[in-house]
C-alpha cells in the first residue's frame, strides 16, 4: 500500500484511444412481423432482417416460432436508433390480432405504390 502525502491526490489518465480503431455502431434497426405457419404473429427487431428470417426459418429463432414454421416476413419498418425499434416493438407486441392485421395490410398496400 503506497502512502500519499496529505493534501496530493492522484491523477489517473486516461490511455490515448486511436479513434479510426472504435467499432461504429451499426444505424439499420428493423422492427419486423413474421406470420407463422399457423396463422399467429411474431414481432421482434434486429439491426440484420435477413439474417433473422433464415435463423426463425431454420428454427433458431425465437423459442415461439419454433414449430410454428415456415414464417414469412410480412411487415418491416426501418429506425435509426435501437431504442426507436425496440419502443415501435413494445407498442406493436400490445396490440390486438386484428391492429396488427390493420398495420400489415397498411404496410403492403403502401408497398405497392
Amino acid at each position: 500500500m503506497k502512502i500519499q502525502p496529505k493534501g496530493c491526490r492522484i491523477i489517473k489518465h486516461r490511455p490515448k484511444v486511436n479513434r479510426n480503431k472504435i467499432a461504429r455502431r451499426k444505424s439499420k434497426y428493423y422492427v419486423y412481423i413474421l406470420e407463422c405457419g399457423d396463422g399467429t404473429y411474431y414481432t421482434g427487431y434486429t439491426n440484420n432482417l435477413e439474417k433473422r428470417v433464415k435463423l426463425h426459418n431454420k428454427g433458431k429463432g425465437a423459442k415461439y416460432v419454433r414449430g410454428r414454421g415456415p414464417v414469412k416476413l410480412v411487415y418491416c419498418k426501418e429506425h435509426k436508433y435501437y431504442k426507436n425499434a425496440l419502443n415501435e416493438e413494445r407498442r406493436i407486441k400490445k396490440m390486438r390480432k386484428e391492429n396488427k392485421q390493420e398495420l400489415i395490410r397498411n404496410y403492403e398496400n403502401n408497398k405497392t405504390k
